[in-house]
């Protein structure tokens, strides 16, 4: 069996030196984690690859998130022309190794045409689709073309708030991919649910934020700012190591099974 891989995603450099100090396998670079993640700019995707990765001990993957806006994942001609620019100006930076991205027809099913525009446009590089596919309308219909359209992995909650309620469905499709593409489950995964989820669904590769409220080190706050202004999200580096360790003790597990 592949050992199990653990993804982080990440908005900040701050989060990405924690997820790599923790261990994380890929860093899923995205903006604005609080409303799900957008597409990063390209200084911070320059930043983390020049700086933190390529000076590493290890390999570490580096995908980067396609997504114009907030919202729902039904996108213009505009905002899929966007799109496929920034997949090639990322490219042309040899920054990246991978995408993360999905589109929906109004009507809940994967958008063929659209998807597949912007996998040509990624020049044969490994591309996720992302929780577009928590709302799709029939998941086991969407896994086949999503399949089809040759993605590489599945980033999914079970089409669940949280993926540990969901368990029974992301095995399901883990089952049915039968090893064509990745499941990965992700979606309030912590140090409490991962081993249970890694157990019962047979997923190979695992996405998590891994982290805490950070709280403004200003001296100086008004009202304004107590308000909206006075703590964001972090990757913690004791979170992420947690959940390394968890997908190594599995691994031994599955190990010794297998003896």
């Amino acid at each position: 069996m592949p050992r199990l891989l653990l993804e982080i995603c990440i908005d900040s450099v701050e989060s990405a030196k924690a997820a790599i100090d923790g261990g994380a396998d890929r860093l899923e670079v995205c903006s604005a984690l609080a409303v799900g993640g957008l597409t990063p700019s390209l200084a911070l995707l320059k930043y983390i690859r020049n700086n933190l990765i390529n000076k590493c001990d290890r390999p570490i993957e580096l995908y980067a998130m396609i997504r114009p806006r907030d919202g729902d994942f039904c996108y213009t001609n505009e905002e899929i022309e966007i799109m496929q620019q920034e997949i090639v100006m990322m490219i042309n930076a040899n920054l990246v190794d991978g995408f993360v991205f999905g589109l929906l027809r109004v009507d809940g099913t994967i958008d063929r045409e659209n998807c597949s525009r912007l996998m040509r446009a990624t020049n044969g590089m490994a591309v996720t689709f992302h929780r577009a596919f928590d709302v799709c309308c029939e998941p086991f219909e969407s896994l086949e073309t999503v399949i089809e359209l040759g993605f590489k992995r599945v980033l999914t909650s079970g089409q669940m708030l949280n993926a540990a309620d969901a368990i029974h469905l992301i095995a399901e499709l883990v089952k049915r991919a039968n090893n064509r593409i990745i499941i990965m489950p992700g979606s309030g995964i912590n140090r409490n649910n991962l081993h249970s989820i890694a157990k019962l669904t047979n997923a190979i590769e695992f996405h998590s934020s891994a982290s805490i409220h950070k709280h403004s080190s200003m001296q100086f706050m008004n009202q304004v700012s107590k308000t909206h202004f006075n703590k964001w999200k972090v990757t913690e580096t004791n979170c992420v190591r947690t959940l390394s360790n968890i997908l190594t003790q599995n691994d031994h597990q599955h190990t010794e099974d297998d003896q």
